[in-house]
Formats: structure tokens, C-alpha cells, sequence
């Protein structure tokens, strides 16, 4: 028997950690045999070049993980795949299956069944049963298995209720070799469940919060630091909920960094101790980064989407955390929770922007099935999107129009400050302006009134666009254009300087001095202050660790 695994990532840099996991565990458990084989690809793959994939390998069973990102491309691939191979057996896992495995079954005859849940034993379980009945007239016999909605063979669609939640030390190390895998992004996870209960979240359905041991983990974090892989994520809901279990993997990859490796963990910054943020502030420039889960700053609305948040203990943390410039805070925002309106969530977001995160992700509500918030959908007045994403459109207190309004906020924050090629100029324009928000929002208008919307533009241009924004709404000044030109050149040595650089004739003498004493390797630009001209050295080979910019120094 064969059986293929097919993950449809969003990105090539993106890995499946499910299915992988999967593998791992049928491998152990399963002799020979039975061979497992992973398919990865993407939804920017055609649909064409996948099933003709699928139909090369010539599978027995195929296993599809299903996401919000992938389910309709999933679909899709439901009505083809029996054509081309008509006796192969479909099956569905993930979370966008799981919550929906009646639905599914009823709607796409093709598919045979619908793991739910944590899938490792139940598809183990499943592919002996399988192979128990294979080539013989009698069908195997699912009743027994739980974790499953299945169709029986008289076309009845049954659901065996919810497997028992597994020990994860029996769950086998997922990365059996890292082949064509050195520039994607591992997945990893040291725990499962949630002890929280947010009303918008699949996790906090499994309160059971279980520890991978420690051994085990230390173990398999060397595999990655031995093979200096670029990035690990941690998937753990909220990686810091034990503190013994999160400081003893902190300390580990502390005293075993290998100068290369960065580790990405999902935290609540409110439960971070002072033992912690000491252990932190030794920690290599880049070793770890933190995404932080603040979603509003609203009492009511942190209430009433059950969640628990000390947002003052909340706030020193990250500027605890950022003052020791080693390493990022991406900072979260979820718009169109429930009594959030427009100006209630313009306030969360100048309060998470003067936090300084080095990304701050506006994202929008996804009402998803199996959670609290779907079941309060009705009472919260939410409109969403029929299909995935399932993304708000509108709700009590906030409307279509200002949704899209949130929607160019998002995109102007993505380019002009989680970009942070503009880090010097927004600091120079936001002396002006008292709402981060309101400049945001400007921005995009302006970008939707010029027909600037939608439109791919190069880096240049970015600043051009602001350049002529800021002239327009009386907001320019010298001084932004030369922050601009150190924006640019910290990042990059230009081929071709910027039309708002400072002319340089009158400082050739002094330029070619500087040359002849630093070599060609490193740029030296002229920005003229009141107190006379400012040279200053960016040398591109002694980059921040942490932010990838240029080494800068004002020479003298």
C-alpha cells in the first residue's frame, strides 16, 4: 500500500509540520509495507501540475491537510483527482476539515472520510485497518476507530466521536532529514492546548495543556542548531504558559546558540517574570523573537471575547524587552471584535504603535466553525465571508465602509513601517502628527484618490508617493528627504542616487579623502545640517544582526 500526504502550503518557504508529523509517527508504528510518501506544494502551483503529481506517484490513499489558505483549492482538486485515479481513497485532516467533516462528506461524495482533531494515532489506526482488509472483498471496518466521520458501506455517514488526546513523548521527532528543505521555515512543537479560552480561537477548545518533555526537546532543538537551519517556529499556543518549561528551553538554546539559528514563539507577554526578561537581555541579537497576541486594548472587548490580559504588565514587558535591542516583538491587533468600534480600535492601535513592536500585524477577525465566536456571530451582529478566509465585514459596531478603511490602515502599515525602510522618516513625520493611525489612514486615502492603490510599485516609488503626500498636505521638509536618503542607504548601496539627495559637487575633494581612506566597499553620503555638511560612513559588511541595516558612523 501507498499513501500520500498532500500539504498545500500558502508559500515555498512555508513547511507542513502535520504531515510530516504523520509520517513520522506511521513509520514507527507500521512495518514496510505500508510506504508514506509527503507531496508539498503550493497554492500558487497549478491545479494541473498537482494532480498530474499525484497521479505519478500512483497513491492508494490520499490524506489532504486542509486550511482556511487551501480548503477551496482542496475542492477543487476533489472533483479531478477520481478521474484520473478512480480507486484511489480520499481522506481530509486539519482544522478547516475537522469542524465540517458531515458537511464535507455530504457535499463531495469523493471523499471517504475526515480525520478530526489530533490525527497521528487515528491515521496510524486507520492505515492498519486498511491494510488489515487490503484485497480482500470485505471492507474494513472504521466503527471501532475513533476520530473519524466516515462513510459506511451502505453510504450512511457516521461519527465515531472524538479520539483520546495523545502523549506527546510518544509522538516521534517529525524531521527525519532536512533535504530541500535549507531555506524554508521549520515548524516545531514543544507543546499542545491552550489554557486560555479567547472566544476566536481553535485552540483554546483544548484546555488540556501538554508538555513535550524536556529531553526529548532538547534533543531535537540540537538537530536543528547542528544543521544551523535559518528559522524554527514554535507552534506552542502560548509557549510561556509554564514558566519552568519555557526558561528551561530558553536557557538551552542560550547556551547552545549557534550563532545562526533564530527561534519564533507565540507568548503572553503579561506572564513573563523578571527571571525571564534577565535570561533575555544575555540572548544573542536574533536568536529568538516573540509574537504577542494584544488583539485590543479595550476592557469590554478583552472581556467579552473571554480573554485574560494584564495590559500594563503587558506594556513594561515589551518595553523591557525592547530595551535591550536584541530582539523583535511582533505586536497583534484583531479588528472587528465585539464592541470594538472605529475609534475604539483606532485607540488600540496608536497604543500598540507606541509600544514601538518592530511589526505590528493588524489583522481581522476570522470567524471560524467549532468556535465560541461562530456560536455569538448572530448576537454580535457579524457579517463575514460565506468562504475562507471567513474574514468580518461587518459587525455591531463597526461597518463595511470602515472595515475597508482598517484594510488600508493595514497597508500602509505594511510598507511604510513593518517594511522598516522608512524607520527615520515616519519618526521624523510622526514629530507632527499625534496619531499614528490618522497618518496611516491619510496615506491610504491618498493612495486610493491617485489611483496608487493595487498597484505593484518598486522601492523608489514608495518614497516618491510619500514624498509627494507630505508636499501635498503641507507636511514636507527638508529634513524628511535626508531622512529619507539614510533610510535608503541603510538598507541598500544605491546604483543610482535618489533626485532628493543633497548635491554633491561642492564635496568632491572631501568625498574622494574619505575614498582613498575607506576603500569603494562602504557608501559615505552628505547630509547638510544647520551646523554645515554631515558625512556619514554605511558600510554594508558590518550589518545589524538584528536589523540588517547598514553599520552607519558620522565621520569627523
Amino acid at each position: 500500500m501507498k499513501c500520500l500526504l498532500a500539504a498545500i502550503n500558502a508559500k515555498y518557504i512555508h513547511s507542513n509540520l502535520g504531515v510530516y508529523s504523520l509520517r513520522a509517527y506511521g513509520e514507527k508504528h507500521l512495518g514496510p509495507e505500508m510506504e508514506i510518501q509527503i507531496g508539498e506544494y503550493t497554492i500558487n502551483h497549478s491545479q494541473e501540475a498537482i494532480l498530474a503529481d499525484i497521479y505519478r506517484r500512483k497513491p492508494d490513499v490520499v490524506g489532504f491537510s486542509c486550511y482556511i489558505w487551501n480548503i477551496d483549492y482542496v475542492k477543487q482538486l476533489l472533483a479531478d483527482l477520481p478521474k484520473v485515479l478512480p480507486h484511489v481513497r480520499i481522506w481530509l485532516g486539519g482544522p478547516e476539515a475537522s469542524y465540517s467533516g458531515e458537511g464535507l462528506l455530504s457535499q463531495f461524495p469523493q471523499i471517504d472520510l475526515v480525520m478530526k482533531g489530533e490525527g497521528e494515532e487515528t491515521f496510524c489506526r486507520l492505515l492498519s485497518c486498511l491494510e488489515d482488509s487490503w484485497g480482500q472483498e470485505r471492507s474494513a471496518d472504521l466503527s471501532q476507530i475513533p476520530g473519524i466521520v466516515y462513510r459506511d458501506v451502505d453510504g450512511v455517514i457516521k461519527d465515531t466521536g472524538s479520539a483520546p488526546l495523545m502523549d506527546l513523548d510518544t509522538i516521534p521527532f517529525p524531521y527525519r532529514e532536512l533535504q530541500d528543505m535549507e531555506h524554508r521555515i521549520l515548524y516545531y512543537e514543544s507543546s499542545r492546548g491552550c489554557p486560555f479560552s479567547c472566544s476566536y480561537c481553535l485552540s483554546s477548545l483544548d484546555k488540556r495543556v501538554r508538555l513535550r518533555s524536556l529531553k526529548l526537546v532538547e534533543e531535537e532543538l540540537s538537530f536543528f542548531l547542528e544543521r544551523r537551519v535559518p528559522q524554527v517556529k514554535f507552534v506552542d499556543r502560548t509557549f510561556n504558559c509554564r514558566k519552568d518549561h519555557a526558561m528551561a528551553i530558553w536557557r538551552f538554546l542560550a547556551e547552545h546558540d549557534n550563532g545562526v539559528t533564530n527561534f519564533h514563539f507565540e507568548i503572553a507577554a503579561d506572564l513573563i517574570t523578571e527571571e525571564e526578561l534577565e535570561l533575555m537581555s544575555r540572548m544573542r541579537p536574533g536568536l529568538i523573537q516573540l509574537e504577542i497576541g494584544v488583539q485590543s486594548v479595550n476592557p469590554a472587548t478583552i472581556r467579552e471575547i473571554d480573554r485574560v490580559m494584564d495590559l500594563e504588565r503587558l506594556k513594561t514587558v515589551v518595553e523591557r524587552v525592547r530595551s535591550c535591542g536584541n530582539i523583535h516583538q511582533h505586536l497583534d491587533l484583531i479588528a472587528g471584535l465585539p464592541e470594538e468600534d472605529l475609534d475604539s480600535f483606532r485607540r488600540s492601535y496608536n497604543e500598540v504603535f507606541a509600544m514601538k513592536p518592530e511589526q505590528l500585524q493588524l489583522g481581522f477577525l476570522k470567524v471560524l466553525e467549532g468556535t465560541k465566536m461562530k456560536a455569538r456571530a448572530e448576537r454580535y451582529g457579524i457579517l463575514c465571508r460565506k468562504n475562507p478566509p471567513y474574514e468580518v465585514y461587518a459587525t455591531s459596531w463597526l461597518s463595511f465602509g470602515e472595515v475597508l478603511l482598517l484594510k488600508g490602515v493595514e497597508e500602509m502599515t505594511e510598507i511604510y513601517y513593518n517594511s522598516h525602510q522608512f524607520d527615520r522618516t515616519l519618526a521624523e513625520i510622526l514629530k507632527r502628527k499625534v496619531s499614528p493611525f490618522d497618518f496611516f489612514h491619510e496615506l491610504a486615502v491618498y493612495y486610493d484618490e491617485k489611483g496608487l492603490a493595487d498597484v505593484s510599485h518598486g522601492r523608489m516609488a514608495r518614497y516618491e508617493i510619500l514624498r509627494d503626500f507630505l508636499r501635498e498636505k503641507g507636511c514636507w521638509s527638508a529634513e524628511t528627504d535626508q531622512c529619507m536618503v539614510f533610510d535608503l542607504y541603510a538598507r541598500e548601496r544605491l546604483k543610482s542616487r535618489p533626485v532628493f539627495a543633497a548635491d554633491l559637487t561642492p564635496y568632491r575633494e572631501r568625498l574622494k579623502e574619505y575614498e582613498r581612506a575607506y576603500g569603494r566597499k562602504v557608501h559615505i553620503e552628505v547630509f547638510e545640517k544647520e551646523h554645515g555638511p554631515e558625512f556619514v560612513l554605511f558600510d554594508y559588511d558590518r550589518r545589524s544582526p538584528l536589523t540588517k541595516e547598514a553599520y552607519t558612523e558620522v565621520l569627523r
